[in-house]
């Protein structure tokens, strides 16, 4: 089995299990988890970890988050990235760098990537990239 890329809405999500939708993001990464294909870039853990103020919150979250060793990124993946996205724009797609450098991990690790971003469905048109469906 191969892993699976979390992108930070679906860490957010799981991490706020206030209503149905958070819920199922939990439940689906947990599934991941025990299969041990849940996997975290580092700017995806940067992402995740941005924004708590309190110290002890982020020290909470930051130390769950360790378990997941990064998924290396090297010098071409950022090349592709770019490339990706001057191939999504030529298409009359706008994306981010960030969502562009996931693309790029992903396709070199053979990495499905887990979000509810509508934007990846858009990108997967022009893209050899897969998204990971819930079970």
């Amino acid at each position: 089995m191969s892993g699976v890329i979390i992108d930070t809405c679906m860490w957010s999500l799981a991490f706020r299990r206030k209503g149905v939708t958070e819920t199922r993001a939990a439940k689906e990464i947990g599934n991941l988890i025990d299969e041990n294909r849940a996997k975290i870039i580092g700017l995806i853990r940067q992402e995740v970890l941005s924004g708590y103020s309190d110290t002890q919150s982020y020290i909470k979250l930051r130390d769950k988050l360790r378990y997941f060793p990064n998924e290396l990124t090297i010098d071409t993946d950022y090349e592709i990235a770019a490339e990706y996205s001057n191939l999504c724009r030529k298409n009359g797609i706008q994306g981010s760098h960030a969502d562009f450098l996931i693309c790029a991990v992903s396709a070199r690790l053979k990495m499905k990537i887990y979000t509810n971003d509508k934007d990846f469905q858009h990108y997967s048109k022009y893209l050899p990239v897969n998204l990971h469906e819930e079970n």
